[in-house]
């Protein structure tokens, strides 16, 4: 999927937690924009859904690209929208609802909702508004 899939074994979990911890939004946040805009989506429409996972406007989330912040800073400083739980389902083999670490599971609640965007899904499902 991304540069940040890293193919580990089960035994490997702690340490596939610590790379993805430690790399940049920004750098990730390109291929965001790449997946979302290769099937016909915006990158407004990406933000929208970022903004609804994190709660950060467009100036906070330039700020935080500026920056370079690590994931974890990024879900640090983020206020989780409380149907954040709703996000449900597997992400790069993993079932989203069953990874205990509370860190990996918000980068992949991101990871899940850029990949229903990129599947052309209605916004106010991506955003668990029913």
């Amino acid at each position: 999927m991304f540069t940040y899939n890293f193919q580990f074994g089960m035994n490997d979990t702690q340490k596939h937690d610590d790379k993805i911890a430690k790399l940049t939004f920004a750098s990730v946040y390109p291929h965001y924009i790449t997946k979302v805009e290769k099937k016909g989506r915006t990158i407004e429409e990406l933000h929208q859904v970022i903004h609804w996972l994190t709660g950060f406007d467009d100036g906070k989330l330039k700020e935080l690209i500026d920056q370079k912040v690590t994931f974890e800073t990024f879900f640090e400083t983020a206020n989780l929208h409380p149907n954040a739980h709703l996000i449900t389902g597997l992400i790069c083999g993993y079932r989203i609802e069953g990874i205990s670490n509370p860190l990996t599971q918000k980068i992949r609640y991101l990871d899940k909702l850029v990949d229903e965007l990129a599947k052309n899904r209605k916004m106010e499902k991506i955003l668990r508004e029913d």
